[in-house]
């Protein structure tokens, strides 16, 4: 009896091993360094790390990498499955696990969850956004006023704009998708992270 209450022990911690490798895992935190002395200019660090120019208000270090490229390489990435609380294109993607994916693959650190990025970037009109903005969302209970979805602007024009984003619904994976009536009784804003995206002065 003795060596069976081993044996099964063992088979156990293997199984609980096992399952914990092949379970999505979320990124860890990125690390936040405290807003610069107001005497000292401000450094750019290189994209590893998410920068507080003010407090409260984080700076996404977006580099030299245009924002076209962000777009072209989320395009490449339609069709992977949703799956949550994951980022990775084997295993699949929730919505800020796909972001995450997306700007990892440039080395630019974004938030982990779709909620921390209420405070990042510009926030510009919907007539305004272009592609490479962020375009953020309440979950799927639009009475509560909290970002809980996350895509990438990656079309506009006139009268339509269109985002690419790992959706739990119908399409149930990475998919490009209007800002429809559904979508609009969601939208909470469109957020800027490039300033290649400004509009020159």
């Amino acid at each position: 009896m003795f060596f069976w209450l081993l044996n099964m022990r063992y088979l156990l911690a293997i199984a609980f091993t096992v399952i914990s490798a092949t379970s999505c895992q979320r990124h860890e935190p990125p690390v936040i360094r405290n807003a610069p002395v107001a005497e000292q200019p401000l450094l750019r660090q290189a994209p590893d790390t998410l920068i507080y120019d003010n407090p409260g208000v984080p700076y996404i270090h977006t580099g030299n990498v245009q924002p076209s490229e962000v777009v072209a390489f989320a395009k490449t990435l339609k069709g992977i499955p949703y799956a949550y609380a994951c980022s990775s294109p084997e295993a699949g993607f929730d919505c800020s696990g796909f972001i995450n994916y997306v700007f990892d693959q440039f080395q630019i650190i974004v938030p982990r969850s779709s909620r921390d990025f209420t405070n990042v970037g510009k926030q510009v009109p919907v007539s305004h956004a272009k592609p490479g903005d962020l375009i953020l969302f309440t979950g799927t209970d639009p009475n509560v006023r909290t970002v809980g979805h996350i895509g990438i602007v990656v079309y506009t024009a006139a009268d339509s704009l269109f985002f690419i984003h790992s959706s739990s619904g119908s399409a149930n994976g990475v998919t490009i998708t209007p800002l429809n009536e559904y979508y609009r009784g969601r939208f909470m804003k469109i957020v800027r992270i490039f300033r290649q995206n400004e509009e020159p002065v």
